[in-house]
Formats: C-alpha cells, structure tokens, sequence
C-alpha cells in the first residue's frame, strides 16, 4: 500500500483537534489513532502504536517495509 505522506504545512485556520490528528497519523507508521467525542466536541484523541515483527525470523528483528 503506497500512500502520499500528510503535509506537514497545515493551514492556520484547521481546529486545532484536526492539527492533533494529522500529527499523530504523520508520526505512525502502524497502529491506531482513535478520537473520542462527547455532545458533539472532540474531547480526547489517542494513539496506539504497533511493533512488527519479521515473521521469518520470529520474535527478535523488527519488520521492514520493501520500499
């Protein structure tokens, strides 16, 4: 899956929750960014990072992407 990085040049007028969000995806390379909202607000944004693996070589290298 080969997909365009996020800009890293992100209008002033974007909320600042929306700013957060595309820090966090920007900065993950697996994993989850989750947001949470309450009475319509987004009151909290988490980020959960993965470590994968090299299934060839079991559970002690780090997997790398073929770029």
């Amino acid at each position: 899956m080969n997909q365009k990085p996020l800009p890293t040049d992100l209008p002033d007028s974007l909320p600042e929750w929306l700013r957060i969000v595309a820090e966090k995806v920007g900065s993950l390379r697996y994993g989850v960014v989750q947001i949470v909202v309450h009475d319509h607000k987004v009151t909290q944004i988490e980020r959960t990072e993965k470590t994968r693996l090299d299934p060839a070589r079991g559970d002690t290298a780090i997997y790398r992407d073929h770029i």
